[in-house]
């Protein structure tokens, strides 16, 4: 039967009427299913005792669903800590050869250009000799803080180890990874290092690297890094 025009009348009172026509009534409306009744309780079997089972056993779910969201909570620090450096508030090594991988699985499916740079310290043993380890961290730390700075909030920075530090620089190839790695190397070079009653100047060398389809993470750190000891010995010599 074809039906048209609007429906004035509400479904449900269609439904009824043409389950009455039928010599059937319609069933009730379901009341709201209630603790008991989802644990297959009848009314009678909840004696007081009963009632307060239920509620210490409702009590103990609640307090496990909390205690779960606290381990779940720890457990994303503690992920967070596992890919951080411990000096600097840089990702470490293992977090950065994992964000490579996922820059380069982007770069392979859009196409979108990125670029490592990858930075050392010149003259940072000197550093530690002189000065003292102490010295030492406050310019690693000085170093990991003018990256930061400098750097977009969708670029990457870690430290690699000891006095090397890298950068992954999204969107940008390698002509435009360089230029910035230049910028960033004025900025870590702009002002000296101050710790206690000295102050010493920064230097540092750098490599590029663009980050390709077929790059593999462990190579293309490899890479990098050849191209900075490339560029600090060429500047040692000059």
């Amino acid at each position: 039967m074809k039906i048209t025009g609007a429906r004035s009348e509400p479904f449900t009172d269609i439904r009824r009427r043409a389950l009455a026509q039928a010599g059937a009534q319609a069933a009730p409306a379901a009341a709201p299913v209630d603790s008991a009744a989802f644990l297959g309780l009848a009314e009678a079997d909840m004696t007081p005792a009963v009632r307060a089972a239920l509620q210490t056993l409702l009590t103990e779910i609640d307090d496990l669903r909390r205690e779960v969201g606290r381990l779940k909570g720890r457990l994303e620090e503690s992920e967070e800590l596992a890919d951080r450096d411990p000096l600097t508030p840089l990702l470490n090594r293992r977090a950065l050869i994992r964000e490579l991988g996922r820059v380069r699985t982007f770069a392979q499916r859009y196409g979108a250009p990125a670029s490592l740079v990858y930075f050392d310290l010149d003259g940072f043993k000197s550093v530690n000799d002189r000065y003292g380890h102490a010295a030492g961290d406050a310019a690693l730390t000085a170093v990991a803080e003018r990256l930061l700075a400098n750097v977009r909030q969708s670029d990457l920075v870690g430290r690699v180890g000891g006095d090397e530090f890298a950068v992954i620089l999204v969107q940008a190839d390698e002509a435009v990874a360089a230029a910035k790695a230049r910028a960033l190397a004025q900025a870590i070079e702009g002002e000296p290092i101050k710790f206690g009653d000295w102050s010493a100047p920064l230097h540092v060398s750098f490599g590029v690297r663009q980050i390709s389809a077929d790059s593999d993470p462990e190579a293309l750190v490899a890479q990098a890094d050849a191209a900075m000891y490339a560029a600090k010995r060429q500047r040692t010599a000059g």
